[in-house]
């Protein structure tokens, strides 16, 4: 019998090695169906950093032509949305991680793709901070962080909360943001790389060990993160389950984005046996499971805070859900929760490359309508320094800002995605992947 050595898992080094020259010569993974050709990718690539970038210019120009408020809520609702995924796409690398699963090994790829373009949203943010603090506009143009106007004519409110609302602080987080999700991102989808290359097994639990300690940190960080660039837009209004909200937010749209992406590379052909019809099944399990996590979370918050009316906490919630939000409002409850329920119950659309593909998109759609309704109401609050709302005629800014930043987050990670294996050739848990099947 083989000599198992001191720090081996369940068979020896040389009848791992033999696992994996097996899988390597097997149909499923020649190079033609787990690579994306660079040309093609490359194009798409051009396009999508093209219409980005052309549709940014466009934000700039609304900020004069309507005001820099208006531009920049525009801006971050785009910017959240790609936030949102690439943390949730983080997420969920470091739990499959932690608990050692094997049947993701085959999607992870692209989880990791999306988490590594968080250095992007980072900088987003920073641009986010700058056009904030130094920014054009003196009565209210060009801010959506209130407590910022506010403290320098001396509220009450803002001199008791200054201890963690004040610019410097405010600076000091988005530094620690920034480091910790960038070096777990891209230190992750580093070692999983060096994985590919060296074949070494002992690389996964190095990527456990540090998923291990992550995920708290991560999860303390975007829970703050969205306090300073959320929550904080109405420094009056506050709410315990906020973080847990944007986490329901983050996962729901890293699962649809991924969707996407593998049901755009399975048209392609590629991944042909290596992502099958059990992976997708399992991605829509996740999709269902976070769209019943939103709508629970979503509710609570809202039942919560009308059944205590707190007028610091309902004033949040007033103006979101009368006037021209009203529609939204509504329009959010059915289309976000009762609408995907109903068609992610049944087994087959979860099955279904196209199926998932297509609620994918919605899902993410709807994710940016659920930023639309949390940031834009800020531009145009009753408050004596708020700009006039121009209606829909402005409508066509809030689509540039959308688009601009969604198209240059696109143009990046196809670059990723054709920079790589489209799976991680040498996971030791990449035979349970290819052989996943769900019994539920």
């Amino acid at each position: 019998m083989a000599q198992i050595s001191a720090r081996a898992g369940a068979i020896p080094d040389d009848a791992y090695h033999t696992r994996l020259d097996a899988i390597a010569r097997s149909p499923e993974m020649r190079e033609d169906n787990i690579t994306l050709p660079d040309a093609p990718a490359m194009k798409i690539a051009g396009v999508l950093g093209a219409v980005g970038v052309f549709s940014l210019l466009l934000v700039v120009i609304g900020g004069f032509v309507h005001n820099w408020s208006h531009a920049l809520a525009a801006f971050e609702i785009g910017l959240f949305v790609c936030t949102a995924a690439s943390l949730g796409s983080l997420f969920l690398v470091m739990i499959w991680h932690s608990l050692n699963a094997g049947w993701h090994v085959t999607v992870r790829r692209q989880f990791e793709n999306i988490a590594s373009l968080i250095p992007f949203c980072c900088l987003g943010l920073l641009v986010v901070i700058i056009v904030e603090l130094i920014g054009p506009g003196h009565e209210g143009s060009g801010v959506l962080l209130t407590w910022l106007l506010d403290v320098k004519q001396g509220d009450h409110l803002v001199h008791h909360k200054s201890g963690y609302l004040n610019p410097g602080f405010l600076v000091v987080r988005w530094c620690v943001y920034a480091v910790v999700w960038s070096f777990l991102a891209l230190r992750l989808r580093a070692l999983s790389r060096e994985q590919d290359r060296t074949g070494n097994r002992w690389l996964s639990r190095k990527m456990r060990f540090m998923s291990g300690w992550g995920l708290l940190i991560t999860a303390l960080t975007s829970a703050f993160a969205s306090f300073d660039f959320l929550m904080s837009m109405d420094y009056r209004f506050f709410s315990t389950m906020w973080g847990v909200y944007f986490f329901a937010v983050s996962v729901l749209a890293a699962v649809s984005l991924a969707s996407i992406i593998l049901a755009v590379i399975r048209s392609m052909g590629r991944l042909t046996g290596v992502v099958t019809e059990e992976h997708f099944h399992d991605l829509g399990k996740l999709v269902f499971a976070f769209t019943c996590f939103w709508a629970y979370i979503s509710f609570g918050q809202y039942f919560l805070i009308w059944y205590s009316n707190i007028p610091e906490e309902t004033y949040f919630f007033i103006i979101r859900t009368t006037a021209q939000w009203k529609p939204l409002f509504v329009t959010l409850a059915f289309a976000h929760f009762v609408v995907p329920f109903v068609l992610l119950v049944p087994r087959v659309p979860k099955r279904s490359t196209l199926g998932l593909g297509l609620a994918g998109v919605y899902m993410l759609i709807l994710t940016i309508a659920d930023l639309v309704w949390v940031i834009r109401p800020m531009v145009y609050v009753d408050q004596p320094w708020a700009p006039t709302d121009p209606g829909v005629m402005a409508w066509w800014l809030d689509a540039a800002g959308v688009i601009g930043v969604l198209g240059i987050f696109g143009a990046l990670l196809v670059r990723q995605i054709a920079s790589a294996p489209l799976v991680p050739t040498k996971d030791p848990m990449l035979h349970e992947a290819l052989a996943h099947k769900n019994y539920v």
